[in-house]
């Protein structure tokens, strides 16, 4: 089979009505082909397909680059959008941080249904494999990767992930295709072409057939994954709260292999890059079985996973916000930040809250309670909202990411808990359309 006949069964494998074909596009071998197969298939198939170009800035040639990949796609008539990005190192080598950063970027020109084309191929399958096998990593890190995975609202398609590096160089000299070569590629500091340059060629030229040898492995652990989250599903269900929380009680009932198994299929769903094996070890005796009056906590790359009214919860890293207010109008959603959801202040005749009461002053939504006093509706007396917050049971992660409105300084409401009684009323209503850590 030809490699644009390749190309179009894998597109045609994945591919949705409505979706368009979105390439990222480096400027190297393996997606300067993927970008004249593409253009090639969307005159055939008139599908809309769009290339975007990450620019890293990592390289004196980067900008070249950019202009390079821009010439291209005027010549193919496929629309081109550069993204400049600066990567975050925290805790990540230079390579994981590049990724990341390029993933990133590419999510912001996904609609649904789209195919995201990468031009892994089956010489990276090997690499990856074998950084795998380096890690110690199991069946799931030896899967590699797939060909197709879910990503954001859309998918990750790699058509060209069975093809060798010699396949798509042959294809690039029959068509005359032109690319970049990034001189990075050539560092063996990098781990990946350490094993491009050193490693491979000698485990090739004594097992021609070493690379197809990788890619069955890979699809036998990643159909045994498949397997065992199948079998494992009902067993994660039944601990799993509607928050996305882990019930501890349920965890206990399990053996250590099946708990085990249970928190990684948990993080996995909430995208969570995977812990060590050392790691998760820990979070049953540190976190889960620590003394009823602790607050524990155990770090990892993207966040913690702590424990409240006897649950796990996996907490991500974010940004403070005891800075932050914003005014709040009637029938005018106040978008709050970091992704916490919107307040809605409007008329209503079930409402709790009095229109005359809160237009005797300015109303804002803040976040810090530092200070700050309430009178709650079904409460005796006044306390800080801090004491407060205990006695509702917030988890302690939560207190600060839960909206306060205040007219003037005086406290109106804080989240859905509770309304001051000096706001008490019936002919308006505060609404808070809040994530899912909330629920």
């Amino acid at each position: 089979m030809s490699l644009k006949s390749h190309f179009a069964t894998v597109i045609e494998r994945h591919a949705q009505a409505q979706g368009r074909l979105v390439l990222g596009l480096s400027g190297g071998l393996d997606s300067r082909v993927m970008l004249d197969l593409m253009a090639e298939y969307s005159r055939s198939q008139q599908t809309e397909c769009l290339a975007v170009h990450v620019h890293h800035g990592l390289s004196v040639n980067a900008d070249q680059w950019a202009r390079q990949c821009q010439q291209w796609c005027q010549q193919l008539n496929v629309p081109l959008v550069i993204e400049k990005v600066q990567l975050d190192r925290k805790g990540r080598s230079l390579e994981e941080s590049a990724r990341e950063a390029r993933y990133q970027a590419l999510v912001n020109h996904l609609e649904n249904d789209d195919l995201l084309l990468t031009g892994q191929h089956a010489d990276d399958q090997v690499e990856t494999f074998l950084l795998a096998l380096k890690r110690g990593s199991g069946p799931k890190g030896l899967s590699a990767m797939a060909e197709a995975m879910p990503f954001a609202h859309a998918k990750i398609v790699r058509p060209l992930l069975t093809i060798s590096r010699q396949q798509i160089e042959g294809y690039a000299e029959q068509k005359q295709l032109t690319w970049v070569e990034d001189e990075s590629n050539l560092d063996q500091r990098f781990e990946r072409n350490f094993i491009r340059h050193t490693v491979s060629p000698p485990l090739t030229e004594r097992w021609p057939y070493f690379n197809q040898a990788v890619q069955r492995s890979a699809e036998l652990c990643a159909e045994q994954e498949a397997l065992l989250d199948e079998l494992m599903s009902d067993k994660l269900n039944s601990a799993l709260h509607s928050d996305a929380s882990l019930d501890i009680n349920t965890l206990a009932t399990y053996s250590e292999l099946v708990r085990t198994r249970a928190l990684r299929m948990w993080l996995a769903r909430q995208n969570v890059r995977m812990p060590s094996r050392e790691q998760l070890k820990l979070v049953w005796p540190q976190v889960a079985c620590a003394q009823q009056d602790a607050n524990p906590q155990l770090a990892l790359i993207d966040g913690q996973i702590r424990r409240h009214a006897n649950r796990l919860y996996f907490v991500r890293e974010w940004q403070p916000l005891m800075e932050w207010r914003q005014d709040l109008r009637f029938d005018q959603a106040c978008v709050l930040p970091e992704d916490l959801g919107r307040l809605v202040l409007r008329s209503s005749s079930h409402g709790q809250l009095s229109k005359q009461a809160l237009s005797q002053g300015k109303l804002q939504v803040i976040f810090e309670p530092q200070g700050l006093s309430a009178h709650p509706v079904e409460r005796g007396h006044s306390r800080k909202l801090k004491k407060l917050f205990q006695e509702y049971d917030v988890p302690s992660w939560l207190r600060r990411r839960t909206p306060i409105v205040i007219c003037d300084q005086q406290v109106v409401a804080v989240g859905d808990l509770f309304i001051d009684r000096h706001f008490a009323g019936q002919d308006c209503e505060l609404v808070w359309d809040k994530p899912l850590l909330f629920m």
